[in-house]
């Protein structure tokens, strides 16, 4: 026998071995019960984490959404290219711009502004949309300058500029977990987050049943107006009320709107089907110190009525048994306002400092409303304050964030 015939005869015998262990592994592993080896579980796509601190975001498309060209939506990719976390539907961007600007002598002082703007679409992996309206000055006071920030988007935004943008925010968004029959009331540009509950709701809730009143002046002001009637028609369990209040001569009832001046709780005694119902309501000051109140000496819990104002809007409440306060926690203190020189008494009637500065004709700077762009942050001089609820900004030592804030003793404030 030679070497070579006998390397043959040990390697044939390996592997003659090897085959027998494999097949005894097979038959044990179909035959005997093996305890399952641990396994990390896989983060689904919703358990996705929203992102820390200010990301770059691409303008991918813009988009007007009216007639009257004043109400532009943006379209935003993530210049990282990584998926985004969905969002609640009814959330808002905080935006960090950089706006140009002069000061008295005419020379160039750009400043930076934070604001929030609503998300516009239902959550999406690879772009975002929030829509926003130009700011003009009001008819009656021409003489006040446009919005800062508004204005810098409609002029100055272009297709492929980064903006930094924080994580979607915010505490009022769609209630994901009821099959109550949800109403969406949204006065002007207060649709947006209307919207974006909207779609969520037709994609993932198709047999809940949502009802949209929405009002505005007349067409030339109508956001949306071919995309929420094609929902409309497209959506067996989608109510569209479209409410103009001062209709064009050429606008048709029946056709570009369905009911001919205000919002109000009349219109909803008369159109609404009996049964429970979840509000939603966000628009102008007018319209949410009208309608919320109306809403709840209907009946509604509040707990049942979630609404988010834009601008100031002191809405007074009438009282129920969850919303009396104690009397330990009502609080009369002069607030002193350093900037402006005046010193005015909280009386508790105010949901925040912000409101009451508002209230009273003190001008401070303000996003969210929420207590997370920190756009209010105000130096506290002196005094102790409390948050109805903590805010999501990292608020600095010495200061306070108005919009979320309450007295405990007297003020000073340096605003």
């Amino acid at each position: 026998m030679t070497a070579l015939t006998l390397l043959a005869y040990i390697s044939a015998a390996i592997l003659f071995q090897v085959a027998v262990g494999v097949s005894v592994a097979l038959w044990r592993r179909a035959h005997v019960a093996v305890p399952a080896t641990p396994v990390a579980p896989v983060r689904r796509s919703s358990e996705r984490l929203a992102w820390g601190g200010w990301r770059d975001f691409r303008v991918a498309r813009k988009e007007f959404e009216d007639a009257a060209r004043s109400q532009c939506s943006f379209y935003l990719e993530p210049s990282d290219g990584v998926a985004l976390p969905p969002f609640k539907p009814g959330q808002y961007l905080t935006f960090q711009l950089v706006c140009g600007a002069t000061d008295a002598r005419g020379v160039a002082a750009p400043r930076s502004v934070i604001r929030c703007y609503s998300l516009s679409d239902k959550p999406n992996a690879s772009t975002c949309r929030v829509t926003i309206k130009r700011a003009t000055a009001p008819p009656n006071r021409p003489e006040l300058p446009p919005g800062v920030s508004s204005s810098f988007f409609h002029d100055s935004v272009k297709v492929g500029d980064v903006l930094s943008v924080k994580a979607p925010a915010g505490n009022f968004y769609i209630n994901g977990d009821s099959a109550t029959q949800a109403v969406f009331i949204a006065g002007g540009i207060g649709v947006t987050p209307m919207v974006s509950m909207l779609q969520w709701c037709l994609a993932e809730q198709p047999t809940r049943i949502v009802h949209l009143y929405y009002g505005v002046r007349c067409s030339a002001d109508h956001a949306f107006k071919a995309q929420l009637a094609g929902m409309a028609a497209s959506n067996r369990n989608f109510r569209l009320h479209v409410v103009y209040s001062n209709p064009l001569s050429g606008d048709v009832v029946g056709t570009d709107f369905q009911h001919n001046g205000y919002i109000d709780i009349d219109l909803l005694r008369r159109t609404l089907p009996h049964g429970n119902h979840e509000f939603y309501v966000c628009g102008p000051s007018a319209m949410m110190e009208s309608v919320v109140p109306s809403i709840v000496a209907w009946g509604v819990p509040i707990s049942d009525v979630h609404f988010e104002a834009f601008g100031p809007a002191t809405l007074r409440l009438p009282q129920t048994p969850e919303m009396v306060v104690a009397k330990d926690e009502r609080v009369e203190a002069d607030i002193r306002f350093a900037r402006t020189g005046r010193t005015i008494t909280w009386d508790g009637s105010d949901a925040s400092l912000l409101e009451f500065a508002e209230r009273n004709g003190i001008p401070v700077e303000s996003g969210c409303r929420s207590g997370s762009c920190g756009s209010c942050e105000t130096k506290l001089v002196s005094g102790e304050v409390r948050y109805s609820h903590p805010p999501d900004f990292e608020v600095s030592p010495g200061t306070c964030l108005l919009c979320v804030a309450k007295p405990v003793s007297a003020l000073v404030l340096e605003a």
